[in-house]
């Protein structure tokens, strides 16, 4: 099984679309649904036997949940804060900018 490259708190981006977020839960592989699998378009189609990552995202006009491969996303290295309307539930903001996993929300 394959070693998560991205940590819980960390902010990543996708590489192809005007998106990022931060990492909420990691699966070791795809673990969706067949419908979301098969909505993706071919030529573009993530590997199953990667790490699939639970985003809390944003882009320009809205927050959302984000499910993303390993392989379509890159450390983000914007030093941006994340707006989502859920990370205060589930992280706290670290003296340096980054996000810690409250105790509370985890596993």
């Amino acid at each position: 099984m394959k070693t998560a490259k991205f940590a819980i708190g960390q902010v990543v981006r996708h590489r192809l679309f005007p998106f990022r977020g931060v990492v909420f839960d990691v699966d070791p592989e795809f673990n969706n649904t067949e419908e979301w699998y098969d909505a993706i378009p071919p030529e573009v189609r993530p590997r199953r036997d990667q790490p699939f990552y639970h985003l809390l995202a944003e882009n320009d006009e809205t927050e959302y949940i984000a499910y993303v491969s390993e392989q379509n996303l890159v450390a983000d290295q914007s030093g941006e804060p994340i707006r989502h309307p859920q990370l205060r539930e589930m992280f706290d903001t670290t003296a340096d900018g980054d996000y810690a996993l409250k105790h509370h929300a985890r596993h």
